[in-house]
């Protein structure tokens, strides 16, 4: 697997400064935290995904969740467990027979509905999770949180049938985390608890549409979840909690729920990089995606990265593109990543950028340029003078669905 695999040698070449690197469910824990990207939800009561990652149905796709929980009715849920245990084994065989091949077998995610089902699950025994890296964990918090990573470390440590670690992604949505009296206290318990199986954990995510409806609220395709004041402070917790550089974990935006609305405000792109990027034709990709409502969710995965946030829960495939394409590092970026790192020998403590617009602090700036680097080395480096506008292509994205 890597990203943007879908285009041409030549159109890497001409955008790429440094290519993605190619991972597997096998890579560093590092690797794979960073790595989980766009990941696209998919009701696991779906019998066709298989058959879709065989026929490259979403091109650009990377990271896929088999959602037994909300995306599951009630009365669906043991239908849903048969569905699942039939699509890993279909995707098993047809990595085995050759029609799949295994550099486009995506990262797959399962997310449970409660500790009893991921004990449940589990049972089928480590082959059927050959092709599995791990399971989102909803509702988190210390309680039911011990109890899903006691399961998912033992059955790590014994011996399962597969070569690689099985990880959870713990959903941070509960009413102990919003509200604000037990927030701090659920916090740091949730840390704690995480701290003690680290290796075992792959990313932290945030549940802002659980957090929502604790209080009525929903926000509109003309804002982004930073505008919902009792949401963005909580966030602000989570990241002041989990995103310290001293103890860092990496932590994934909120789930981008629209992909068609009517629009009240003002269009949320410039037209600059569009234009300096493709001209005539970038003032049209620009249209099209604001006709989609995609530009709410790129304004929003910026504000996720300046937050330090990598990775979101997406809903639809026409938004893996969008979201992949502004994880890509620019030259610029990487350069001041570069310059940080190499002067970090005791000598300098300040120094002009290379691009002479900036001033670089050696100690100040070092985690920042150690992140930049990460991400560079899982989604690339742009040339000189391209932006994420040249990873969108108006005629490779996947029709509304």
């Amino acid at each position: 697997m890597r990203y943007f695999s879908y285009l041409t040698e030549e159109e890497e070449h001409s955008l790429f400064h440094s290519l993605p690197l190619h991972f597997n469910n096998h890579a560093d824990r590092n690797i794979l935290a960073h790595a989980v990207g766009s990941a696209l939800y998919m009701p696991a009561t779906r019998d066709r995904i298989a058959d879709d990652l065989v026929a490259a149905r979403y091109e650009g796709l990377v990271s896929i969740v088999l959602d037994l929980e909300d995306a599951v009715g009630d009365n669906m849920v043991l239908l849903a467990e048969e569905t699942l245990r039939n699509t890993l084994r279909t995707i098993d065989l047809y990595v085995d027979s050759g029609d799949l091949d295994l550099e486009r077998v995506p990262l797959i995610f399962i997310r449970v509905r409660s500790p009893e089902q991921l004990e449940r699950l589990l049972m089928l025994g480590g082959t059927a999770f050959t092709h599995v890296t791990g399971f989102v964990l909803p509702k988190f918090n210390a309680v039911c949180g011990s109890a899903y990573f006691r399961l998912i470390a033992e059955f790590n440590e014994h011996d399962n049938g597969i070569s690689h670690r099985l990880y959870g992604m713990p959903i941070l949505e509960s009413n102990e985390i919003i509200y604000r009296e037990s927030r701090l206290e659920t916090l740091l318990a949730i840390r704690e608890l995480l701290d003690e199986y680290k290796p075992y954990v792959l990313n932290v995510r945030i549940g802002a549409t659980d957090f929502s409806s604790l209080f009525g609220l929903r926000r509109s395709p003309d804002s982004t979840i930073y505008d919902i004041a009792v949401i963005r402070d909580c966030i602000a917790d989570i990241v002041n909690i989990f995103g310290r550089a001293d103890n860092h974990y990496v932590i994934s935006g909120p789930v981008w729920e629209y992909f068609k609305s009517d629009r009240v405000l003002k269009p949320q792109l410039r037209q600059t990089p569009f234009e300096e990027s493709m001209g005539r034709s970038g003032r049209k990709l620009r249209m099209s995606y604001i006709n989609r409502y995609v530009d709410g969710l790129m304004r929003e995965v910026s504000l996720d990265k300046e937050n330090g946030m990598i990775g979101k829960t997406i809903i639809h495939p026409t938004h893996i593109k969008p979201v992949q394409a502004l994880y890509v590092v620019t030259h610029e970026e990487y350069q001041d990543a570069l310059h940080i790192m190499e002067h970090n020998h005791g000598n300098l403590g300040v120094m002009k950028s290379r691009y002479s617009n900036k001033m670089n602090e050696i100690k100040p700036h070092l985690n920042w340029a150690e992140r930049i680097i990460m991400r560079s080395t899982i989604y690339g480096v742009l040339h000189e003078n391209q932006n994420f506008t040249c990873l969108l292509s108006e005629e490779r994205e996947p029709a509304i669905i």
